[in-house]
């Protein structure tokens, strides 16, 4: 499902529903952001002379950067817009490809559980399963993101 600023609550996340996010390339700046937002100056994503050295041959992006990453694209598919309360966390994570500076990813995410809540009956429980890809089809990020999102009534 392409981009929509419309809410999708609670009661329209079915179990199977897919959104694709727009393409995103990841540049120089991205790297040094994170960088400088985290205090994380390792060598492996900031020393271009030292990656080459290293098992990629050039800098790959920090770990927690392509989750961050995905959390941005879940944003550009829109169907947080508005009636997320909360990211809840998740139960699984995988970066099994790394990420690279000119990289363009894209996102596919998946409603694969909903669940009512008997603590909130303003909200319910969406578990979304994230696969981000590169422009070589390669996966640089997979998970489930758990969300807490608004009930329609």
């Amino acid at each position: 499902m392409p981009y929509s600023y419309e809410p999708h609550y609670f009661e329209e996340m079915d179990v199977g529903k897919t959104f694709e996010s727009a393409g995103r390339t990841i540049t120089e700046a991205d790297f040094v952001t994170h960088s400088m937002l985290t205090g994380d100056w390792t060598e492996l994503h900031t020393n271009t002379e030292y990656a080459a050295e290293g098992p990629y041959g050039e800098r790959i992006a920090h770990g927690p950067m392509t989750f961050i990453m995905a959390t941005g694209l879940v944003q550009r598919c829109g169907f947080v817009e508005r009636t997320v309360i909360a990211f809840l966390g998740m139960n699984y994570m995988d970066i099994p490809n790394p990420l690279f500076v000119g990289d363009t990813i894209t996102a596919t995410f998946e409603v694969i559980d909903r669940r009512e809540l008997e603590s909130r009956d303003d909200a319910g429980l969406v578990v979304v399963d994230a696969d981000v890809r590169n422009q070589e089809d390669d996966c640089v990020f997979a998970g489930d993101m758990k969300f807490l999102f608004k009930r329609q009534s």
